[in-house]
């Protein structure tokens, strides 16, 4: 657990952490023999939350590409019976379906969000995803890196934007108040996806200036999504941050460029844990987390550090939420 003192009062603070993105889900669904209390399989676990000052986080339903197309809504669902019996089935484990969720959270209750990263599981399927989101996804990616009937992923090499399809699944996210995730998407698919969305996030994503990478984004795409009071969760995946050996100083450099664009109070982490096989040095796991909030209380005012670690995220949750 991390704290802060606050100069002009002398009072402590804990800092709690907001994180946007990982793939615990997925490795469950792959090894149901794994437990989420404290494995050494996973990066995060619910040990690591609670040491580390975890509050908020978000599992992602990623389904493996190895799974045959006509089962990957049923592996869909399969990774929401694994959240409900296996992370919410821990008691200090609260599911987090509105803003009003998060801010009733007590002193040691995590708040565990559920989000779907690719819409390939729905096909061209309404139904599927109104489906997912009665059962309380509140963040919907809608492409992984390659092509789905929603739209062209990073890695596509045809680089298509929205479909017309799309177009209705980012209405349904706007009427249902749903975070619209545009990490993943290839660039013409970005522009076309923001123009619509209400709710658009990026939740795990980098600065392109610093690190070419086709799953970053331009500094024009950055200040796009800023103007739409979006926030941008930077994330840890080494071949995101910098090329050869990557250090937190490589998070730190991408935060400091996304505050240079206007994002000081739109900047957040989504760190991809369990979703990555190469580590960035000593944040190799969510019980690393505290390496890295060493170094911005080290740099940052404590309010641009809560900022970036909960608030920002936090903030932006979409307000006016249908429960199902």
């Amino acid at each position: 657990m991390v704290y802060i003192i606050i100069k002009s009062t002398g009072r402590r603070i804990t800092l709690e952490i907001f994180d946007a993105h990982c793939d615990v889900l997925m490795k469950m669904f792959i090894d149901p023999d794994i437990s989420f209390t404290n494995s050494d399989r996973l990066h995060i676990t619910k040990r690591g939350l609670l040491d580390e000052g975890g509050k908020v986080q978000c599992f992602a339903i990623y389904i493996p590409e190895k799974v045959y197309p006509d089962m990957r809504f049923q592996a869909a669902l399969a990774m929401v019976d694994i959240f409900h019996e296996k992370i919410l089935s821990e008691p200090e484990m609260k599911f987090i379906k509105t803003k009003a969720d998060i801010e009733s959270l007590k002193e040691k209750e995590i708040g565990a969000m559920l989000t779907l990263e690719g819409c390939d599981c729905i096909g061209n399927d309404l139904l599927k995803l109104k489906t997912l989101i009665h059962l309380g996804v509140s963040s919907v990616g809608l492409t992984w890196n390659h092509a789905n009937l929603v739209a062209d992923g990073a890695l596509e090499t045809r680089g298509g934007g929205l479909t017309g399809f799309g177009t209705e699944v980012v209405a349904l996210l706007n009427e249902k108040s749903i975070w619209c995730d545009l990490s993943h998407l290839s660039e013409a698919g970005f522009w076309d996806t923001l123009k619509l969305a209400k709710f658009p996030i990026a939740s795990h994503s980098n600065a392109y200036q610093l690190c070419p990478h086709p799953r970053n984004l331009k500094d024009g795409q950055i200040k796009a999504l800023l103007q739409k009071n979006g926030v941008i969760g930077v994330t840890f995946v080494p071949q995101f941050l910098a090329n050869g050996p990557v250090t937190i100083k490589d998070i730190l450099k991408h935060i400091e460029h996304i505050c240079s664009l206007g994002g000081e109070r739109q900047i957040g982490l989504g760190s991809d844990f369990d979703g990555i096989d190469h580590m960035v040095e000593k944040l190799t796991s969510y019980k690393d987390y505290h390496n890295l909030i060493n170094e911005l209380n080290r740099l940052y005012s404590s309010e641009f550090v809560k900022g970036l670690l909960f608030d920002n995220f936090t903030r932006n949750f979409p307000l006016e939420k249908e429960i199902p």
